[in-house]
């Protein structure tokens, strides 16, 4: 099985970036709309929870239209910088990214708005800066919330599929997660191989979501249920 383990040591590192990019991310956004009323401010929430409903696959086509030689943003990227996020790793970690996003959005605005806003008014009283009350006051009580989703966010990105495949492909070694190389393996014959790529897979799953649940119980149920 010595070629199960490069396709999970690459899905850990996406899965890891994808989670770090969600987290500043998700927090800042989910803050924002918590917070702040605004026109068009229901339609936002709609387009950041967007990638919750949609196939992965049109995902990945979207993706494809911004980041790919020909789209603004990958046009762009190539002319000024000479980097080509289509077919690399670091487009693995966009494609996860994006399908995970709406998880850590839709948790830290739960928890945010479940923040007392009397504790936050009180910091400001006592001459706490608008920082300090967010670092010292606001977060440290969403904590729980955010770092649910946050770990399902993990889980999520470690079994993308379809927008990974559109936009990395599956080059073994070098994008070929551990989704791809299970459907790869399969394909190939190889259940022996494709066996064991399930059952870890299956076994990291459960893990986080064990320690999504002891983090915030209540809360896993509900963001898988609105995932669906």
């Amino acid at each position: 099985m010595e070629g199960a383990w490069i396709p999970l040591l690459l899905t850990l590192k996406v899965a890891a970036w994808a989670t770090v990019l969600n987290m500043v991310a998700g927090i800042g956004l989910g803050l924002l709309l918590a917070r702040l009323r605004f026109p068009g401010r229901d339609l936002l929430d709609a387009v950041l929870t967007l990638p919750m409903v949609l196939p992965p696959t049109v995902l990945g086509y979207y993706l494809l239209v911004l980041i790919g030689r020909n789209g603004p943003i990958g046009a762009w990227l190539q002319t000024q910088f000479g980097i080509n996020l289509v077919f690399t790793w670091q487009g693995a970690v966009i494609a996860a990214t994006v399908v995970a996003f709406p998880l850590v959005f839709k948790s830290a605005r739960a928890a945010f708005e479940a923040v007392d806003p009397e504790f936050e008014q009180a910091a400001r009283v006592l001459g706490r800066s608008e920082p300090a009350v967010f670092f010292r006051v606001t977060l440290p009580l969403a904590w729980r919330g955010i770092m649910a989703g946050l770990l399902l966010a993990f889980a999520r990105a470690s079994g993308e599929f379809g927008a990974t495949l559109m936009v990395a492909g599956s080059l073994p070694g070098r994008t070929q997660t551990l989704s791809i190389a299970v459907y790869e393996a399969v394909q190939a014959g190889q259940d022996a191989l494709a066996n064991f790529l399930v059952l870890v897979a299956s076994v990291t799953c459960v893990a986080v979501l064990l320690a999504a649940g002891w983090i915030a119980p209540g809360r896993v149920a509900g963001r898988i249920a609105g995932s669906r």
